[in-house]
Formats: C-alpha cells, structure tokens, sequence
C-alpha cells in the first residue's frame, strides 16, 4: 500500500503511528473484547478514554482549572449559533471581526440572535490580511468579540491574541488549534471542528470560561445549552465515541512529539519552506500579506490559471492529493497540518520547480 500526501483542508490528513494503533485496537481494545465503536458511552472503558483525552488537551494547551472542556457535535458551524445564544446574557450586541470566508458565516448567523457589529474587515483587500486593531472599532457595550484566528480558504491568520478588555473575546481555532503554543487564558471562549488538526469529522471542541456558563435565555434546547453539556460531562446523549477516541490518540502522539513547543517550531519550518519558494518564484504567487500568512493553510496561484489542470495533474501522479484550492477563490491551497511530514512538503516544493522550469 502507498499512501499519498494528502494537502486537504479537511477532512485532513492524521498521524499514521494513530491511524495504525486505531487499526491494531478496531476489534479489541485493550482487552475488552470489543471495538471502541461498539462500546456504551457510559461504560467504564469509554469513561476512562474521554476523561485521558481530556486531561491530555488540557495538558496540551495548558487550559486553567476554570475552564471546561466540553467534546460536542455540529461542527464549527453549530457553534456560530450557539456563540451568541449562550454568551449574549441579556446584552443585544456583539462584535465580529471579518477576516475571511468563515468569518462571514460566522457574522451572518449571529445575526438572527444579536445586533452585529463589524468591528473590522479585511474585504477591502479581498481578504488577504488581518486588520491591525488599532482599526477596530470594538463596542464597549458587545457581549464578546469574535475572531476566526485562521481561515482556512483564504489562509489569513491572527500571529498575536487581540486586547479585548474585560470583554470576552471568542475564538473559532478549526485550522490552527494544536498547531503551536497559545494562552487559553486570555480568551473566554475557544471552538474548534477536529477534522483539520484534531481528528475524524464529527467531533468539536468547545473550551468554555466557567463565569460564561449558565446564561442561554429561557426555551433555550438543552442541546444548545453549553452549561447543560458542561454539568454532563459533555454526555448529556450519545458523544461522538470514535472520534473522542482517534481525538485521545492524537493527542498522546503530539506529546510525544514533544508538546506544542515542538510541533509549532515543526509547522514553522514547513511553512517557511514553502513560502520562501513562493517569494521566489516567477510562476506562483502568495496572495496574503507576509505578516499574516497562515503556517497551516498555504493558498497560492499560478501567473496563468490555464496552467492550474495540468499541475493538478502533475501533482497527483507524484502521490499528492489535494491541492486544489476552494471553489470560492480558486487557485491551489496546500494544508500543510501537524500531520503533514515535512517530506511531503519538500516533495511539493520539489514538483513546484520543476514544473517552473517546464514552464520557461
């Protein structure tokens, strides 16, 4: 079997040391008699794998005791409803700032439930950069402010934490959480889809101020209820069992990596590889301003887009998969996550000269 370098945005590639240990367990794990799939979310084994997952990320990301974890569904999208249904707390307004595709989504949903405030955009140049937040025009009056510190299709990324004051400030983290060191202490809310860094679809992650919970208003469903979840130990019904599972394997082999430290001077240097080589070259551009590029998601496009088929082509005959970049901006996109070797980032930068070269 030969397995491909898989550059997708998600659905995402995973570490294969996971991926064997899942498959060496599928019947039997660790004695039990039984896959992981097959288990009661409320027997003894699972109990003890969600509870290791947790303490793991915690570790991780170094998550302070007054914070909770909660292992949800609905991918990140769930959570742009959710957001200001259980932060709003009686207030009417709400700051977003627009930096991209995800950001918009975001926006546009919160406002069925708040009076959205637009604190900053990026849409005037086409959202290749992050507005500086001496910009912002932020409300002291907002319930929270919100960023998305990485979009995945433009590959715009927060590289500092914004200055938010005794306002909350909430984070959708989908494309970068895990990928280096952050201070969860200087956010109230942080979400996160697991299918880019985490895991298998499926899966979202929620890490949730203690003093945030307990306000969704009244006819709130207990299902979107963070406190609900949080009092349940995020078991209120049925948990996405396998991919808390996959989630808890992921999460030992990044601390055996060595811990985020590590892993972010890892997708440091993979990002610099191929962005050094796109600042060099006459055939392929970078559209983000340098100081914002995202060391996870690596958008980039070719002098003629005539010439888009036949790299795609090129690359997948090579063994890598992927590359096309989202139908929304076009051009090619590498998603170069903590699972992605830096020998699958060589090989791209590899075709990439030589199908210059081809080109004169």
């Amino acid at each position: 079997m030969t397995r491909v370098f898989n550059f997708s945005a998600g659905p995402a590639v995973l570490p294969e040391p996971v991926l064997e240990q899942a498959a060496a367990e599928m019947l039997d794990w660790h004695g039990s008699g039984m896959s992981v799939m097959e288990m009661s979310h409320r027997g003894k084994e699972f109990i003890a794998i969600a509870e290791s997952a947790e303490a793991d990320l915690r570790d991780l990301l170094g998550i302070p005791a007054n914070y909770k974890v909660l292992f949800l569904q609905g991918g990140a999208t769930l959570q742009f409803a959710m957001v200001p249904m259980n932060l709003l707390a009686g207030k009417k307004r709400a700051d977003y700032v627009n930096t991209g595709e995800w950001s918009k989504k975001a926006i546009k949903e919160a406002k069925s439930f708040a009076d959205v405030n637009v604190a900053a955009s990026a849409e005037d140049a086409n959202f290749t950069y992050v507005p500086e937040q001496a910009r912002w025009t932020l409300d002291p009056a907002s319930a929270y402010v919100h960023i998305c510190s990485n979009e995945t299709i433009g590959g715009v990324e927060f590289h500092w934490v914004p200055d938010t004051g005794s306002v909350p400030l909430v984070a959708d983290m989908s494309s970068n959480i895990l990928s280096q060191p952050i201070d969860v202490a200087k956010y109230g809310l942080i979400y996160a889809g697991a299918q880019k860094n985490i895991g298998p679809a499926g899966l979202t992650i929620v890490i949730v101020r203690d003093d945030l919970l307990g306000h969704a208003p009244k006819g709130t469903a207990g299902m979107l209820d963070y406190k609900v979840h949080a009092d349940a130990q995020s078991m209120s019904n049925t948990p996405p069992t396998y991919a808390i599972y996959i989630a808890g394997l992921v999460f030992k082999w990044l601390k055996g990596q060595g811990g985020l430290a590590a892993v972010g001077e890892k997708n440091r240097a993979k990002a610099k590889l191929l962005y050094d080589f796109l600042d060099r070259s006459s055939l392929y551009r970078s559209p983000v301003r340098a100081a914002d590029r995202s060391i996870m998601n690596v958008p980039f496009t070719l002098r003629d887009e005539a010439l888009d088929e036949a790299f795609l082509k090129g690359a997948k005959e090579r063994g890598m998969i992927q590359l096309k970049g989202h139908r929304s901006v076009g051009g090619m996109r590498a998603s170069i996550y903590n699972a992605m070797p830096m020998e699958g980032v060589r090989l791209l930068v590899e075709y990439m000269k030589e199908f210059e070269a081809k080109q004169g």
